[in-house]
């Protein structure tokens, strides 16, 4: 894209879709046999197909499925329009309100002199807002595991409750690490308490999760950038084997570790 479209061209292509969203559902017996419920699942897939294009940093796939998310956006507000429930100017009015509420240092008196204040405003205004009795009921039950852990750290600082000093994180993980290892030593080859040992290991990796959160790490992205690496070398020792003529289910974890190392140096 050589230049930023102007405003009004913005707002024309938004038009465009509405117009092309209304067609659809009108002519299309795929749209036409669409519910919230049966579109909720692909709504998931295309968020995940976002998630890699913008772990691979790639721009033109990123505007893809900006686009695939943007049209799950107007068909949902095109049935709540059917069901008289509620429309994509309603959508947009609640969300530009939210906004407003959510950043009184921008439209109100409030003052927040970093990003640090202006989370612990939302998160205090977000609270009042849903009326929870807890910081940590807005947290999606759906939410994979790691990305909860995240936001309920992140709710929890969002009130004060945080460590001061990321050596105090630290010493919790080799505390949790030391807890674990006492517990359940490799070393020992004894039946193990698996229930424990989920238990111990689940506050090794909140511990983990929690420093990486202290330091500006993702570590949702962090291990998927890992998981993405160990793909990219186990399907280089795959091919490389192909062409000796090697079984890879046949060969020695030696033989393994050459082409695994080779891996390593692309």
């Amino acid at each position: 894209m050589s230049e930023i479209s102007s405003r009004a061209q913005q707002l024309e292509a938004f038009d465009r879709l509405l117009t092309i969203m209304d067609e659809l559902r009108e002519q299309c017996p795929w749209d036409q046999k669409q519910t919230i419920e049966s579109l909720r699942h692909l709504t998931i897939e295309e968020t995940f197909e976002l998630s890699d294009a913008i772990i691979d940093n790639d721009l033109e796939e990123i505007k893809k499925e900006l686009g695939d998310i943007l049209l799950h956006i107007v068909f949902y507000a095109r049935i709540g329009s059917e069901k008289k429930a509620f429309d994509i100017k309603t959508v947009i009015d609640s969300l530009c309100e939210k906004l407003i509420r959510r950043h009184p240092h921008i439209y109100g008196d409030t003052k927040a002199e970093d990003e640090e204040a202006v989370k612990q405003n939302w998160e205090k205004i977000k609270l009042k807002e849903k009326g929870n009795k807890s910081v940590l009921g807005g947290v999606p039950r759906s939410l994979p595991a790691l990305i909860k852990a995240m936001r309920i750290q992140e709710k929890a600082r969002g009130v004060g409750f945080d460590w001061e000093e990321k050596h105090q994180v630290w010493e919790k993980v080799e505390e949790e690490m030391q807890e674990f290892k006492a517990e359940f030593n490799a070393v020992d080859e004894g039946a193990i308490d698996k229930e424990k040992a989920t238990g111990e290991f689940g506050d090794l990796l909140f511990s983990l999760i929690n420093y990486a959160r202290f330091i500006d790490i993702n570590p949702e992205e962090a291990l998927e950038k890992t998981n993405k690496k160990f793909i990219h070398r186990f399907q280089y020792l795959e091919e490389e084997a192909r062409k000796s003529g090697k079984k890879i289910e046949e060969m020695s974890l030696s033989e393994m570790d050459v082409y695994w190392n080779e891996a390593k140096k692309k």
